[in-house]
């Protein structure tokens, strides 16, 4: 076959651009850090990345759920072991009380302290955050604990529970239980009204004292049984945390470039591209007006 000086020239041209496009392609590598730019560049890479991808944007949000039910456990913790405080200081002034040396102007005193209590408790279980009540389940629009204009109190918690998905296939409960925390045989507001009528009438504070009791166990054990799941919550935050660094981990190294690879690249084809130039330029042969010079 005859081998034209169109031929070579043409090849020449050609593997120049050749040699142009590989050096592009290191440079945008260097460039974004990323070793493809398009799908096309890599189709195996592209598609693994968007599985990657997907996988660490499901635990990112898997972990913003488990900030919803932190905040919800953290102020329902922090509820409960106000109501806790508040019950035994309620036991405290019903133990003072039946000791049978108090003066009228003490007694009285007691009796304000309990009623300050009472509409403390009341504050306490209709504990709102961010616009829920967080004792009252899914219905956490409306206060589980109402008032009227003579004090007296009337409850209606709603025993649903708020269920937040937290890692794939484990859901977890949110919020604690307002009528278990604060219901009862008799529930604990009833158990106040029942010492301050007591406290008045002077009779049966024997049995105030054994139905705060009641009261007492009753928000500890709902604040042991939140506390189980707060540990348990902690525990899936550990793996996720683990999971994502796995997941960035794997998408790191299928998708982002290996500079010191990448630089001896491109200096090895910038050595090769001169090297074309310079081999090019003297197989192209001269023109007819090389020789009238």
């Amino acid at each position: 076959m005859r081998v034209t000086q169109s031929m070579l020239s043409n090849n020449m041209l050609r593997n120049l651009t050749n040699s142009n496009a590989q050096m592009n392609k290191y440079m945008e590598q260097l460039y974004t850090g990323k070793k493809i730019t398009k799908p096309s560049d890599d189709p195996v890479v592209a598609m693994k990345g968007i599985g990657y991808r997907s996988e660490l944007v499901r635990v990112e949000q898997y972990q913003r759920n488990t900030s919803e039910v932190n905040n919800w456990m953290d102020n329902s913790d922090s509820a409960l072991d106000q109501a806790t405080s508040a019950m035994q200081r309620l036991r405290e002034l019903a133990v003072k009380a039946n000791n049978g040396t108090n003066s009228e102007d003490e007694l009285q005193s007691i009796l304000q302290e309990a009623n300050e209590l009472k509409g403390h408790l009341t504050d306490i279980a209709n504990t709102n955050v961010n616009g829920k009540y967080i004792f009252n389940g899914t219905n956490t629009d409306t206060p589980p604990v109402t008032v009227d204009e003579d004090g007296n109190i009337t409850t209606e918690f709603q025993d649903s529970d708020v269920v937040i998905e937290v890692s794939a296939g484990t859901k977890i409960k949110a919020n604690v239980d307002g009528g278990e925390a604060f219901g009862g045989a008799p529930d604990i507001f009833t158990a106040v009204d029942n010492f301050i009528d007591n406290l008045e009438s002077g009779e049966n504070l024997d049995e105030s004292i054994g139905e705060l009791d009641t009261g007492i166990n009753q928000i500890i054990n709902s604040r042991a049984e939140l506390g189980a799941r707060m540990n348990r919550l902690e525990l899936i935050e550990n793996r996720l945390s683990e999971q994502e660094i796995v997941a960035t981990q794997t998408m790191s190294d299928n998708e982002d470039a290996d500079y010191a690879e990448t630089i001896t690249k491109l200096i090895t084809q910038e050595s090769l591209h001169r090297a074309a130039l310079s081999a090019g330029s003297r197989i192209i042969q001269p023109s007819l007006l090389d020789f009238l010079r």
